[in-house]
């Protein structure tokens, strides 16, 4: 294993070092609240955030990106990948970064994603206690980090360990700071930090996450969606602070002269009312209960079975955002206490 140590007060010196070359995208205070932004001096990074109101997703799927501009019938396709160093992502949002990079690399993959992707270097952070009462990445299998990480951090109080995952990770870190191998002591550190660790995250849902996707199926007509939605205020926010939510919309924006514009792809909610109207104004999900439904089955069994992996990473950005207090972790378990005897086990779960 590739491991390195990072004392806390080079952080800076690493920060700086990568500026020369990187677009450094990190967490940072932020409206009272943490987000992820692009950090244009040191001392604006802040590895100790609880979590973020907006997941690290916006960087490589911006909230309103320009597809082409075009200018008398001529198109000019945008396509600028940024070189970016994506820094300090949690566990959870690894995860939902993976399943992003299953969602918009498959048949047919998304150019501009796929792009920006290619040019951007993660470095993942360690999450050593839950990030908020609503966090239950535990369940959810999210709480250790996936392959594929290009670095990855934990905090062992006075420095980091620097796990080195990639090629790329591995150059990163050689190209902008000279770091010293982990001692002997240094890895009994990690394995008593790590092992701290574990008792700190509570189980949060009554069932196996393995059973999820057989519950959501046979939940499909419980009244459960008829009550959350007698509270829920279609606002779309839940949606909106989602790490794994890919739905956009694209629009034409036009200059005053008709002769030239641009189309852009801007963040959609499938919870927004106007979500689902087509040709001749018809809603085919006119109904809050229906889009209720809908999302906590793209959540808890369409993405599993499209991606291989679960939609909800179980970071708890929804049940914070949600005005009407409508948690994953209440829903879930209210479904499974609804089925009753007729709850699935794991071998009923669709592959």
């Amino acid at each position: 294993m590739n491991v390195r140590i990072l004392g806390k007060q080079r952080i800076f010196e690493w920060v700086e070092g990568l500026q020369g070359s990187w677009r450094v995208v990190g967490p940072q205070a932020s409206n009272g609240g943490w987000g992820f932004g692009e950090i244009r001096s040191a001392d604006e990074i802040a590895l100790d955030y609880p979590t973020t109101i907006l997941p690290p997703k916006k960087a490589l799927l911006p909230t309103r990106q320009v597809l082409f501009n075009y200018c008398e019938g001529r198109p000019e396709i945008c396509r600028d990948a940024v070189p970016t160093v994506l820094l300090g992502v949690h566990t959870c949002d690894l995860h939902a970064l993976t399943l992003l990079d299953r969602a918009y690399g498959g048949d047919p993959p998304d150019p501009l994603y796929r792009a920006q992707r290619a040019e951007t270097v993660v470095v993942g952070l360690e999450c050593l206690r839950p990030c908020t009462d609503q966090a239950f990445c535990k369940s959810m299998g999210t709480i250790a980090p996936p392959e594929g990480v290009d670095l990855h951090l934990t905090d062992l109080g006075e420095a980091y360990v620097v796990e080195v995952g990639t090629e790329q990770g591995r150059a990163l870190l050689e190209d902008s700071i000279s770091l010293p191998t982990a001692a002997e002591d240094d890895l009994r550190r990690l394995d008593r930090v790590m092992g701290e660790k574990w008792a700190r995250f509570p189980n949060r849902l009554d069932f196996d996450v393995s059973q999820l996707p057989a519950l959501m199926l046979s939940s499909r007509s419980s009244e459960v969606w008829t009550e959350l939605a007698a509270r829920c205020l279609g606002c779309g926010a839940c949606t909106l602070v989602c790490p794994t939510c890919t739905c956009f919309d694209v629009r034409d924006e036009m200059d005053l002269s008709l002769e030239s514009g641009s189309r852009v792809r801007v963040w959609d909610s499938c919870q927004i009312a106007s979500f689902a109207v087509v040709a001749g104004g018809h809603n085919f999900r006119a109904d809050r209960a229906g889009r209720l439904r809908h999302r906590f089955l793209r959540k808890g069994r369409y993405q599993k079975k499209a991606f291989g992996l679960p939609g909800c990473v179980g970071c708890g950005r929804c049940a914070t955002a949600c005005l009407a207090r409508i948690t994953p972790i209440e829903t879930y378990n209210a479904l499974y206490r609804r089925m009753g005897e007729a709850r699935p086990t794991a071998t009923e779960v669709v592959a």
